[in-house]
């Protein structure tokens, strides 16, 4: 890469030695060569933006690149681009494509094909054979190749045994446990949250229980193995209390939310728009508030992207025939931001993409110091915009944001000797 100097840049780096600092930083090599004010431009690319801040990098939890097997949605190359432009330097991506990540042979095959992005792939394998529920993967060999962490991503391991042998397991091979809590027979043939609107709209509602008992039984099980649980994209008043009550008895338990969870509630499907169709769906504002909240005081440790590409035959049909799920790696720290502006600091929303992630996974904080290998992203927490549709970066345009103004943007990535600008 070029050599860089970025202009008075707020630096939001918890332990790090430049932390609430607004100062010059020069990279040469990648590395930070320099950190003060007004330092001398010499034969640096110079970058100065208004409201410029940089973090340790970003790392988003929960994604689909759809490859092996639905490359025409989007693919690995693709997802890494668009990772990079919604500020996150490290992206995990679920097991559940075509084949399944179920083998040690999947993971090396993924982590070759992203190989010398900028952005590091973090491979989530499969915790069951073929995401069916019915025997464990080889997670030992799995994580020896690269896997970070094991999920069967939507499929609900419904075999309470199994699942208790999973997290056992897990916690002997030191990995970490993915869970989506959503019981499969209460959500069946349900098309959004169990509301008046559903009713007004003639569709099928999946109730908050859903999301709850399922929670419920996973927590038990954790308790008795002892083990450690992550548990993805919660969306109920409920779900927030189960993992509150869950963390004040010491479990082992993490927690994330969608960003679109944040910001859009079950009134946006009046239109019958599947963008908006999600899994888990929009809830109510009861829901919203308690969810905000709970990424306020760390019962929610994370916000992810949720991303899930899809293509105009899957999207631009009938509602009910729709699938489910939004691209979210663009929008997630805007739509995070703009939902909870006036209710926690620039710094603590930042954490919940930075230091919240990689807590889960067990991955260290690269820290902004002279001398070290720069892994940032970069931001403007007070920036305000609209995305458009000409901001998408690949094929799939299923966002429910096209239009949408933002407070808050992520810039771009400064990561393994390369710069990416988001635009």
């Amino acid at each position: 890469m070029k050599d860089l100097l970025l202009r008075d840049v707020t630096v939001l780096d918890p332990g790090g030695p430049l932390h609430k600092t607004c100062t010059d930083l020069l990279i040469v090599n990648g590395r930070l060569k320099e950190a003060g004010a007004k330092l001398p431009k010499g034969k640096a690319e110079e970058v100065r933006m208004e409201g410029l801040h940089a973090s340790p990098g970003w790392v988003d939890l929960r994604a689909h690149f759809r490859e092996p097997g639905e490359e025409y949605k989007q693919g690995i190359t693709i997802g890494l681009d668009a990772a990079a432009a919604g500020g996150f330097t490290a992206v995990a991506v679920m097991p559940s494509t075509h084949p399944p990540v179920d083998h040690s042979t999947h993971v090396e095959a993924l982590l070759q094909k992203a190989k010398g992005h900028a952005v590091r792939l973090l491979p989530i394998g499969a915790l069951t054979q073929g995401l069916r529920g019915e025997q464990l993967a080889e997670l030992h060999d799995m994580k020896k190749a690269g896997a970070v962490a094991f999920s069967d991503d939507l499929n609900a391991v419904r075999n309470n045994r199994l699942m208790l042998i999973a997290l056992q397991y897990a916690r002997n091979i030191d990995a970490t446990v993915m869970a989506f809590a959503m019981d499969p027979e209460m959500a069946a043939q349900g098309q959004m949250n169990e509301s008046v609107m559903a009713t007004r709209l003639g569709l099928r509602g999946i109730p908050e229980i859903a999301e709850t008992i399922h929670l419920a039984r996973d927590l038990r099980l954790l308790e008795y193995a002892e083990s450690r649980l992550h548990v993805a994209t919660i969306s109920t008043a409920g779900a927030v209390e189960l993992i509150r009550d869950a963390k004040a008895r010491k479990l082992r338990v993490t927690a994330s939310v969608a960003a679109h969870h944040l910001l859009l509630d079950d009134g946006c499907l009046r239109g019958y728009d599947p963008n908006f169709k999600m899994m888990p769906p929009l809830r109510g504002a009861k829901d919203i508030e308690a969810l905000r909240e709970a990424v306020k005081d760390g019962t929610i440790d994370c916000v992810v992207s949720d991303h899930r590409p899809e293509d105009i035959d899957h999207k631009r049909v009938e509602f009910p025939q729709a699938a489910f799920g939004a691209i979210g790696l663009q929008t997630a720290y805007a739509a995070a931001s703009t939902a909870l502006k006036g209710r926690m600091s620039t710094l603590r929303i930042a954490e919940r993409f930075c230091q919240g992630p990689r807590a889960v996974l067990g991955l260290p904080v690269p820290h902004i110091a002279v001398g070290e290998e720069m892994e940032i992203t970069l931001f403007a927490p007070d920036r305000d915009w609209s995305f458009s549709e000409a901001d998408i970066i690949g094929p799939a345009k299923n966002s429910p944001f096209v239009g949408q103004r933002f407070t808050g943007k992520a810039l771009g990535v400064v990561a393994k000797g390369q710069v990416v600008w988001g635009g």
